[in-house]
């Protein structure tokens, strides 16, 4: 297992490497860059730019340089731990991502522990109450979630709120406690404003989840080592929890590490439609606006994500599943 996990960490490192090429190429395919768009919004506003004053801006934000000189002058900053200046912001990238990603991982947190807490129970149950009215009711549940848009959902519930109860469920904080400084009064005004967007966000999760558990414990139980258990008279939860259970949530476990760059990005456009102070509509105005530090800053964190995630998905797997072995075969 140990050298399992020191090989991967050797792969991780070129891996990232190309990673980090391939998101910087992407933001540059786009036609022109920032600044073509910071002078084209002047262009609409009546406003001119003097040549003089388009080869000083590109001299600053070193867009005059090829892609590769820029590339390299990026990625040696991050590797010091700077991500570079943000061009619309014109503030240091690593100070943008940390105001907001507070905000972000206590949402996602609670959206995910919500997601487990009732998807794996539900799953369970459905799977051993097969065909019952519970589990059509579940059944139907998932089916209904899995097909509206988290972003539509929270259209739905902001509109019936205001209607029915004159409440306004957008943004994070009462209008007095946005600009205010942390205190209890304002943690608590958070707490009560996130339950709205921890059950938009989780929604589509929990379903998905309920019929991942569902289908896979239904395999289970179904398979012949249940029904010899069964046979020898082994107690009905006894049997679904030693055995069936823990491989039926192996899917579950596989995909835990993918959660991790979810944590970050947050869901965008539930984000935008809700007015939550995350990281994903800043991610996105990063790319409409072609903010190519912001924008490559953020790709390269949610894939190092991605890729320290896939491998404590695998470190966990290992562990839950005595099947599984990562040893080298000659």
């Amino acid at each position: 297992m140990i050298s399992y996990i020191a090989r991967r960490i050797l792969y991780m490192i070129p891996t990232l490497l190309v990673i980090s090429v391939i998101s910087f190429i992407l933001i540059q395919l786009p036609p022109g860059d920032y600044l073509t768009s910071y002078i084209a919004q002047l262009t609409e506003t009546g406003e001119s730019v003097d040549k003089a004053t388009i080869a000083s801006l590109k001299k600053r934000y070193g867009l005059d340089k090829p892609i590769y000189v820029q590339y390299f002058m990026w990625i040696k900053g991050v590797l010091q731990g700077d991500f570079g200046q943000s061009f619309e912001w014109n503030k240091p990238v690593g100070e943008l991502i940390w105001e907001r990603l507070s905000l972000t991982v206590i949402i996602s947190l609670f959206s995910l522990i919500f997601t487990y807490i009732v998807a794996i129970p539900i799953g369970i149950y459905s799977a051993t109450h097969q065909y019952s009215l519970a589990d059509y009711f579940f059944t139907s549940i998932g089916f209904l979630g899995l097909a509206t848009p988290n972003f539509l959902l929270a259209l739905v519930l902001m509109f019936l709120f205001y209607k029915y109860f004159g409440l306004s469920v957008g943004g994070l904080f009462s209008p007095e406690f946005i600009e205010a400084s942390w205190s209890w009064a304002k943690i608590l005004d958070m707490i009560n404003h996130m339950w709205i967007p921890v059950i938009v966000i989780g929604t589509a999760g929990t379903c998905g989840l309920i019929r991942i558990m569902r289908g896979t414990l239904l395999d289970e139980l179904r398979k012949q080592y249940v029904i010899t258990a069964r046979a020898k008279g082994v107690g009905e939860r006894k049997l679904l929890f030693k055995y069936p259970v823990r491989i039926a949530i192996n899917p579950i476990i596989s995909t835990i590490g993918w959660t991790l760059p979810q944590i970050i990005s947050g869901a965008t456009i539930t984000a935008i439609v809700l007015s939550l102070p995350t990281t994903g509509p800043l991610l996105l105005r990063s790319l409409m606006s072609q903010d190519m530090y912001l924008a490559g800053s953020f790709i390269l964190i949610l894939a190092t994500l991605t890729v320290i995630g896939t491998l404590i998905s695998d470190i966990l797997l290992a562990w839950l599943d005595p099947r599984i072995r990562y040893e080298r075969r000659l």
